[in-house]
């Protein structure tokens, strides 16, 4: 199967709807992966608009400009300005004027090239090195954290980013098998240390994986950065959209729209987070963790001193 073939997009029906897509209008897609929600942007916006992506895998970025480059030789004339930055989304506040966006759309999901290659290591459905840097040349990876973390650390690191109730256990277990070096070694030691209870329905090591991943790639930090800096880069009426996959992705995303609809920066657009129908889930099972949640971007409150000058230009 070809990347083109088995790269599907999650909820991107809905995701090009939030967006309220524009011809002539500049978006972000800050999170490029193989290009799926970024190809359904290019094809709506015209020649005039403009298409800013990020993304730091070096990888998935060479995929996704060879399907840009197989777009731009279908849709001719009609290619919108693509411009990829092969950087963390979290630097562009730096790259991109302020109240210049129509658009910005972050799917924080890990992408299927990076779960379906043994040798990124972050799934331990196929045994590979323990990597899991989204940039291999930045950073260290979960070995190194694995091996060389304080115990009481590691058990902390999968107690948060995980969610991991046996965390201290499963990080005891750990340190006494030093060294880990591959996905299936420390699979197999988390199972052992904490087998699968009934009500359990995913693997034992799952939450692991998931803690050791976000602290290697600072993904929390990165998804703070990127909320923060959304209304200083939205125009007036300009939209954020965010797919989450778990619960400490979606509580940040929710809390930072529901505090900008407070402080009068965003309307809200999504009450309930939308969530993949079960044709979407059939059709792909990654889907059924999604959650989506849109924020429109107010036009800025005028402050005391422009109120009066309003006021004096009306009298």
């Amino acid at each position: 199967m070809t990347e083109r073939e088995r790269h599907v997009p999650v909820l991107l029906q809905q995701a090009i709807r939030y967006l309220n897509l524009r011809r002539g209008g500049t978006y972000v897609d800050a999170t490029l992966g193989l290009a799926g929600h970024s190809s359904a942007i290019a094809r709506a916006i015209g020649p005039e608009g403009k298409l800013i992506a990020f993304d730091r895998d070096p990888e998935a970025l060479e995929l996704a400009k060879a399907r840009l480059q197989a777009l731009r030789e279908e849709l001719g004339a009609e290619m919108p300005e693509v411009i990829l930055h092969d950087t963390e989304f979290s630097g562009m506040a730096e790259l991109i004027e302020p109240a210049s966006l129509d658009g910005l759309l972050a799917d924080f999901g890990v992408s299927s090239l990076q779960f379906d290659e043994a040798h990124r290591g972050f799934s331990f459905q196929a045994d590979g090195p323990l990597e899991m840097r989204m940039n291999p040349r930045q950073g260290y990876s979960a070995a190194q954290v694995v091996n060389q973390m304080d115990e009481k650390e590691l058990a902390n690191l999968i107690y948060e980013f995980g969610e991991e109730r046996r965390s201290r256990r499963i990080a005891r277990a750990i340190v006494r098998a030093r060294p880990v070096t591959t996905t299936a070694e420390l699979a197999g030691i988390v199972r052992a240390a904490a087998p699968p209870m009934k009500s359990d329905r995913i693997h034992p090591a799952t939450r692991t994986f998931q803690a050791l991943r976000i602290y290697v790639n600072d993904e929390l930090g990165e998804i703070e950065s990127l909320l923060k800096a959304a209304p200083r880069l939205l125009k007036p009426g300009g939209r954020l959209v965010v797919i989450s996959f778990h619960s400490l992705e979606d509580r940040r995303a929710k809390d930072a729209m529901r505090e900008g609809a407070q402080q009068g920066i965003y309307e809200a657009l999504t009450r309930k987070p939308v969530i993949a129908e079960e044709e979407e889930t059939d059709r792909n099972p990654r889907a059924r963790s999604a959650k989506l949640r849109a924020a429109e971007r107010l036009a800025a409150k005028p402050g005391p001193g422009r109120k009066q000058e309003m006021r004096s230009r009306k009298y």
